[in-house]
């Protein structure tokens, strides 16, 4: 399994792969808004260090440049991510939860949803 730790730019790059599921440098650079968009060399960088933590891959050269495309899926670079923010609160979900609430992030459909979940996964426990 590639090492699916993502920066805030790497996942943001990620997000314009998985929306296309492949582009170039370019394409990537282009998909940021306009204002506060990275410089191509700095999304170019970034792109070559997430190919080397295997991430990403080339699929193919087109002209001078080359196509790349996301090898992790976005579900697995959430739970790495969400993984990594719980064990900053050691593994307790509760301190997480509390400010969702406090914050007005987590709504009633939320904890729906969760329940539903919780509700699947117990099911699956005691067969």
């Amino acid at each position: 399994m590639p090492n699916a730790k993502l920066s805030k730019l790497e996942f943001q790059i990620m997000e314009a792969l998985w929306g296309r599921e492949e582009a170039s440098i370019r394409d990537i650079q282009e998909s940021f808004p306009e204002k506060g968009r990275p410089a191509y060399t700095t999304i170019q960088t970034t792109v070559y260090r997430m190919e080397t933590k295997k991430v990403i891959r080339r699929v193919r050269k087109v002209g001078n440049f080359h196509v790349f495309a996301a090898v992790i899926s976005r579900d697995t670079a959430q739970h790495t991510l969400i993984d990594d923010l719980l064990a900053l609160f050691g593994g307790r979900t509760q301190p997480v939860m509390a400010h969702l609430v406090e914050s007005g992030k987590l709504s009633l459909e939320d904890v729906k949803e969760a329940e539903k979940a919780l509700r699947k996964l117990s099911k699956k426990e005691t067969l």
